[in-house]
């Protein structure tokens, strides 16, 4: 590894004294012996400096040695760079037998992440079937207990008591029920914090249902109560402040954030896209959570073609603009007033051009309007000539033999080559053929067929961009979210909070305003002030 080198610089004509030149052979001796030590110490290790980033040896500053330092054309002479070096350049490196490999790395570090994903996905689910079955099994264990343990000295339950059973019957099945629905639901989404009002309530749960036991057992089970018509109304007791318990859970989770009280503005970083929506009183984690469902549903599919192509036309615009160095060395005195009249006039043109960008602008607008305003003109004739082929064989069907009618399947594959080739053509003007498939089109198209739905509604998928649901899930990519919030995201959203959602191609910009308090008052009219009186003299002419 010590007889490897690679090098890497620019070539060009320069003029260096013997100064700099003895002093760039002390530098390159101070690298040999620098390097010689290095190999004693370890053969593994090995440093590779890119051709783009400035080495200890010979720092460049905007593409030149800085002054003083050895240049490579002096070590190489006049010898020309391969462009395609990184293609051509091998490179022998000496590796550990316990190295371990990038990839290997993000893997290892993918599973990891996959585990604790699916760990904290049924995390909340398995806690709260835990606290279900502890909620509803210790009223009957109340009851039980006492029949078990001392049942020859208890007393009789009367009619009384046996109504109570009734009751608590009824009342744990409707407390199963809404613990199903309210807290047994699978998760919708992985949030980053636990939600603050869920634990509150699993706690003062717990706080419930350990307060009982310690009051059942010592008051019943250390003293052995006979009363069993007490014991009964004790676990009614527990089964009421459960349901109250419940009830409260209900205004918490599901009645506080129903009235409206935040207007959001949700900004995308790439295309400018907005929405406003109407919130109420949530954390930030569950108003994030909100507005990309309501991303999902409202928002145009993010398509990157589009942006491409503006920083396609801002780098066309760039490439006009050249910059020329009037102080290179090569230069002489007398060639410096020419270069700088030839310079003072490249700026004056590129001037001169940038004042009719707008101009450029506005024709290749124009033109990419009226190219598919064509496309989409032929595709129109295109589908409904396809459509009334379809209704016109539908009709002949209607006479044919049951055994040479064509599934609706078939009929969608024999009509889709007809406008397949104006399909394509619009999707690739529009920059949206990466969202469709040839599969999903000719689904779409067989839907259509079997609901006898027209053109129009055929095209309607294609001719604008649908929100985001209404394509795969490979179209858009986007399951993986990071919210960052400079306060905390267990607490509630206010005026002014801000916060970002970040995805992977681009990110959701979120402001939080408040719906200011209306003040509405009545003014009462009187029906009298309406009613005028119209006078009608003999000289008018009226």
């Amino acid at each position: 590894m010590d007889t490897e080198s690679t090098h890497s610089g620019y070539s060009y004509h320069s003029s260096r004294s013997g100064r700099s030149n003895r002093h760039g052979d002390r530098n390159r001796e101070r690298h040999k012996a620098s390097s010689s030590k290095d190999s004693s110490r370890s053969e593994r290790s090995v440093v590779i400096n890119p051709p783009d980033t400035p080495s200890q040896d010979s720092p460049v500053h905007n593409g030149e040695p800085l002054p003083g330092e050895p240049t490579p054309a002096l070590d190489h002479g006049d010898e020309a760079q391969d462009d395609n070096w990184g293609e051509t350049t091998t490179a022998v490196t000496g590796t550990s037998e316990l190295s371990i490999s990038q990839e290997e790395v993000v893997g290892l570090g993918k599973e990891i992440q996959d585990r604790t994903q699916g760990f904290r996905r049924y995390l909340p689910l398995a806690v709260g079937s835990c606290v279900g079955l502890l909620v509803l099994a210790t009223p009957l264990v109340f009851l039980l207990l006492p029949a078990v343990m001392w049942p020859d000295r208890l007393q009789t339950c009367g009619a009384a008591c046996e109504g109570l059973f009734l009751s608590i019957s009824f009342k744990l099945l409707i407390l199963l029920v809404a613990v199903w629905a309210l807290f047994l639901r699978p998760g919708r989404a992985c949030l980053p914090r636990v939600c603050v009002y869920r634990a509150f309530l699993t706690t003062l749960t717990l706080l419930l249902t350990m307060s009982y036991w310690l009051f059942y057992g010592v008051r019943i089970l250390d003293a052995e109560d006979e009363d069993y018509h007490g014991i009964v109304q004790f676990a009614v007791s527990l089964v009421d402040s459960q349901l109250f318990v419940h009830y409260l859970a209900v205004v918490l989770l599901e009645l506080r954030h129903l009235q409206p009280c935040y207007s959001v503005c949700v900004i995308r970083s790439t295309d400018g896209e907005t929405r406003h929506y109407n919130i109420g009183q949530l954390s930030i984690q569950k108003a994030a959570l909100s507005i990309l469902e309501y991303y999902y549903r409202d928002f145009p599919l993010h398509n990157p073609s589009l942006l491409s192509a503006s920083k396609h036309r801002a780098a066309k615009h760039l490439a006009g603009l050249k910059v020329y160095n009037v102080d290179a060395p090569g230069n002489t005195a007398g060639a410096q007033p020419s270069n700088g009249n030839q310079s003072r006039a490249m700026v004056t043109a590129a001037a001169k051009r940038k004042d009719s960008a707008h101009n450029e602008l506005y024709y290749e607008e124009a033109d990419y309007e009226r190219r598919v305003r064509k496309r989409r003109a032929r595709l129109v004739v295109a589908v409904e000539e396809a459509f009334t082929h379809v209704r016109r064989m539908k009709k002949e069907d209607e006479r044919a033999t049951p055994s040479d009618i064509m599934d609706v399947r078939e009929a969608a594959l024999a009509i889709f080559p007809s406008m397949a080739r104006a399909l394509q053509k619009y999707l690739r003007t529009t920059r949206r053929q990466h969202c469709h498939s040839m599969e999903s089109i000719q689904k779409h198209l067989a839907f259509c067929l079997v609901n006898n739905m027209s053109p129009k509604a055929f095209l309607e998928a294609y001719l604008a961009p649908g929100p985001t649901l209404q394509y795969g899930p490979e179209r858009w990519m986007a399951d993986q979210w990071t919210l960052v919030s400079e306060a905390s995201v267990t607490s509630g959203i206010k005026e002014g909070t801000e916060f970002l959602l970040r995805c992977l191609d681009f990110n959701l910009a979120v402001t939080i305003k408040g719906i200011p308090y209306i003040r509405l008052t009545e003014e009462y009219i009187d029906p009298k002030s309406h009613k005028f009186l119209l006078l009608l003299q003999s000289e008018t002419s009226v």
